[in-house]
């Protein structure tokens, strides 16, 4: 019988700023360090859960960025203080997000905690962060958040049992008393479960044998979370070859880089798949819900595009084949090239805010199959988070299926859809005032009405604008209203100009202007995308005024 472990009552007060964003709440590392500050975080989020938190059963784990370990055994420390029965936490509190939310719905957890920022950078000068995701897999809601919010402003003290110990690195069971009452803490292989779940979904034999005809993949895991992930279902499953993965070690600092899954930050990974001795490239970012697509010689798959062709193929996938196709949904800023799929599939599309935890309740309510975000996230309702591991199986799928290449699915989509060509302009770090002075001033103009009907041109070509508004949605499961959810100007032809700030930065402001625009031209549709945007992207300059409000002469990032 384990000696029985007190916990202790801390004084502490409030911090400026503890308010979680679309993902939880990111800020440098040094400031989770500070004295007190992760503790009362991870307080509000237990405080929140009110009448659930007293015997309840969590799960932890984190991408394996710096402070990760920390913070895992803070969480232990103040969940054993707060009556929590039991956790099931990460072999070294590493555990992919798609992967804690697997773990919490097959293990019946009512929530969990995940120490991730995500695409951010890490390392002892960069970001970390701490999300809660709810009992059904998915990140907190709105009204959750909020809570855990105003708890933060008015906190007066945390529970703690400071002489708790529990050994992380090794998997098996830790039983303690705390105050005479049991808490359990459970080591586990953070992939086994997920693997579990993938081969319910996908046919594994029919994708070794694909593999073993010749088909070769590269898999870039950016030093992020997913190498364990990777190796074991790419490499050790499905029969690839060990080089197959690449950057396949989590480290602390993600060796240096940026990890985020696009063209800019995964340079390595285009460059590799240049040479054209793969058939199939992908990435991952450091937390592995996010996920680029690659086909030989590097020809890059937009992820609205990766949305739709998945939406058009579904039936290559054995989970759909047993449960059916519910319905699609994809965020606002994402191109609209999934709702042509749904036009002609006859199935129900939803436009949501930025932020997975909208798609949660469509799927809860049994409303939606197949979503995603023009952000290099994609999903279905196996979990409730976009999984960058499942993206690159069900692509996998299709390609098995079909017998084609990926660029041959890309041109025969577009053949029959037409093309929303689509580009993303990230400005990172800017000034957060003159930033939200440049918003402040659009939505004047909007509001004004001035532009409706107004002409813009551009290189020849002329675009008229039809409606320009902000974006608010109406959950139609909760009727909850999110607004405020980004600017957009609408033009007559279909294509759209949006702005918004981004919620996931963990300091200054990130300024994003998403161009989308459609084509149905057969001849059309194999130009370049900047090459077809240049117009609109010239602009969406003009009226937004970017330039003279960030003070920046290009984006950080183009995708």
């Amino acid at each position: 019988m384990p000696q029985s472990l007190k916990s202790v009552t801390v004084p502490t007060s409030p911090f400026e700023g503890q308010k979680p964003g679309t993902s939880g709440l990111r800020k440098k590392v040094k400031v989770f360090k500070q004295d007190n500050y992760t503790e009362n975080f991870v307080q509000c989020i237990l405080t929140a859960m009110g009448d659930k938190l007293k015997g309840s059963y969590l799960a932890v784990g984190g991408d394996g960025r710096y402070y990760v370990k920390e913070a895992v055994q803070k969480i232990i420390k103040i969940c054993a203080a707060n009556k929590v029965k039991k956790l099931v936490v990460a072999q070294n509190g590493i555990m992919s997000t798609p992967a804690v939310s697997c773990l919490i719905r097959k293990k019946g957890c009512d929530g969990g905690i995940i120490l991730t920022a995500s695409h951010n950078p890490g390392g002892e000068n960069e970001d970390f962060g701490i999300k809660f995701n709810i009992s059904n897999g998915g990140p907190a809601p709105d009204g959750c958040t909020n809570s855990i919010y105003k708890l933060s402003t008015e906190i007066k003290e945390y529970y703690i049992c400071p002489d708790l110990e529990c050994d992380i690195s090794k998997i098996g069971i830790n039983d303690y008393l705390i105050e005479n009452e049991p808490f359990r803490v459970e080591i586990i292989d953070s992939v086994d479960d997920y693997l579990e779940l993938m081969k319910e979904i996908f046919d594994f034999p029919a994708l070794k044998s694909h593999i073993s005809s010749g088909f070769k993949v590269l898999i870039n895991c950016m030093h992020g979370v997913t190498g364990p992930y990777a190796k074991r279902i790419f490499v050790s499953e499905l029969g690839a070859d060990a080089n197959s993965v690449v950057n396949g070690v989590p480290l602390e600092d993600f060796g240096g880089h940026h990890p985020d899954p696009n063209l800019t930050y995964a340079a390595d990974l285009v460059e590799a798949m240049k040479k054209g001795d793969f058939d199939l490239g992908a990435a991952f970012d450091g937390d592995g819900d996010r996920n680029m697509i690659l086909g030989k010689k590097a020809f890059f798959v937009c992820p609205s595009d990766s949305l739709a062709v998945l939406a058009n193929n579904l039936e290559c996938i054995p989970y759909f084949k047993k449960s059916g196709v519910k319905g699609y949904a994809r965020s606002m800023p994402t191109a609209g090239a999934v709702d042509r799929v749904a036009e002609v599939t006859g199935k129900k599309i939803y436009e949501t805010p930025t932020g997975w935890k909208y798609f949660g309740n469509l799927m809860d309510a049994g409303m939606l199959s197949l979503c995603g975000e023009e952000s290099f996230g994609t999903g279905s309702d196996h979990i409730r988070e976009k999984d960058g591991i499942w993206a690159v199986l069900a692509w996998l799928s299709v390609l098995a299926n079909k017998k084609m290449s990926v660029e041959q699915i890309l041109l025969e989509h577009w053949q029959k859809f037409g093309r929303n060509f689509f580009t993303r302009y990230d400005y990172e770090n800017c000034d957060a005032e003159p930033c939200n002075k440049m918003i402040a001033e659009l939505e004047g103009v909007m509001q004004s009405q001035k532009l409706i009907k107004k002409s813009f041109t551009s290189l020849n070509k002329t675009y008229i604008v039809s409606n320009m508004d902000n974006f608010e949605y109406t959950d139609p499961v909760d009727k909850s209203v999110a607004s405020k959810q980004g600017l957009r100007i609408l033009f007559d032809d279909g294509s759209r100009i949006v702005l918004r700030l981004s919620g996931t930065g963990s300091s200054g402001a990130t300024v994003r202007l998403y161009i989308d625009s459609y084509e149905k031209d057969a001849e059309k549709i194999k130009q370049p995308a900047q090459e077809v945007l240049k117009p609109l992207i010239n602009i969406a300059l003009e009226i937004t005024k970017i330039k003279e409000f960030t003070g920046r002469d290009a984006p950080t990032v183009i995708t």
